[in-house]
């Protein structure tokens, strides 16, 4: 069951599209049309196979002809299309905490809005591929309650959802509105235990519960009470809690609103969600912000980087 917007494709055959895309970059200029059409039909274990073909048919590596042959934002995007999935996010967390300066808001995404189930492959894949832990990384690069959250939603220790206790809801909605509201000073604390480690299910019925107690949704609470990275990482897990597909949609927004684009944001959002939820981001988007994602990337982005984005996106909603 999936609400990518990118699935198998039917018939596939690896030789073929290998043979098509070594002719488009082939020779003098690139046929950059039929790179970014095979490339986004086919899923991301279809294109495995392809770069195995594209190896064994012409001893050449197809992702080091596509950075060779392509430029810009287009040469990124069909890139990232080309990681392995299970490698995806570990990458994107690798170069978000390497160097000079940690990129928070990558951090923030990833680490709000993954399962336990995915964060737990990505602690895996990290070690396996950069043979270093990710948490001594990420709290070699951070600090503060910031560091303390993301330390906590690493340990992929939510608790299972299940049965609610009404008893607990209406208690961490006391303990919540104690640390945030009633409190001269913020206690960040309660908000990270209680947000980082209870159940989908038990949290969303605390925000109602806590909405009824004080009168604000959690969120403005969060945004008058606490500031910087830690706000962001704060109402990312809310926003999480309440809708991925929602907190999603609003990430690709923001990533496109205003003057400039945020393309780092846009393609992995796009790449990374193409498979999983892409059609509820895009039900979400056309509900929150009255035009669709297809019209907003289309007014956004230009030339093949757009073709191959509109294509992800997989539709219309008008």
């Amino acid at each position: 069951y999936t609400r990518g917007t990118v699935t198998a494709f039917s018939p596939f055959d690896a030789r073929a599209d290998a043979e098509a895309l070594r002719k488009a970059m082939k020779g003098m200029g690139t046929d950059e049309e039929t790179v970014l059409k095979i490339l986004t039909s086919r899923n991301n274990a279809q294109r495995q196979e392809i770069a195995s073909a594209f190896k064994t048919l012409f001893g050449r590596d197809l992702v080091d002809d596509l950075k060779s042959e392509l430029t810009g934002k287009f040469e990124t995007l069909m890139v990232s299309l080309m990681r392995p999935t299970y490698i995806f996010d570990a990458h994107a967390l690798k170069h978000a905490i390497k160097g000079a300066g940690t990129n928070e808001k990558v951090l923030t995404e990833i680490l709000a809005s993954r399962t336990p189930e995915e964060l737990r492959n990505i602690k895996k894949v990290y070690l396996q591929e950069y043979e270093a832990n990710l948490e001594d990384k990420i709290t070699g690069e951070t600090s503060g309650y910031f560091q303390r959250l993301l330390v906590v939603l690493l340990q992929a220790n939510r608790d299972p959802d299940g049965r609610v206790d009404e008893g607990l809801v209406e208690q961490d909605a006391q303990v919540l509105f104690r640390a945030g509201e009633l409190k001269w000073g913020t206690d960040e604390e309660k908000f990270i235990t209680i947000l980082g480690t209870r159940s989908v299910s038990h949290l969303r019925r605390v925000f109602d519960k806590y909405m009824t107690i004080s009168g604000f949704q959690i969120e403005e609470t969060i945004d008058r009470e606490t500031s910087g990275d830690l706000e962001k990482l704060l109402l990312a897990v809310v926003k999480c809690i309440r809708s991925v597909p929602a907190y999603f949609a609003e990430t690709l927004y923001y990533s496109m609103k205003g003057a400039g684009t945020d393309d780092d944001t846009l393609i992995r959002v796009m790449v990374s969600r193409s498979e999983i939820d892409l059609l509820d981001i895009r039900q979400e988007f056309r509900k929150n912000f009255a035009k669709s994602l297809h019209q907003m990337i289309q007014k956004d982005t230009s030339g093949d980087y757009r073709k191959a984005l509109l294509l992800l996106c997989g539709g219309d909603d008008e």
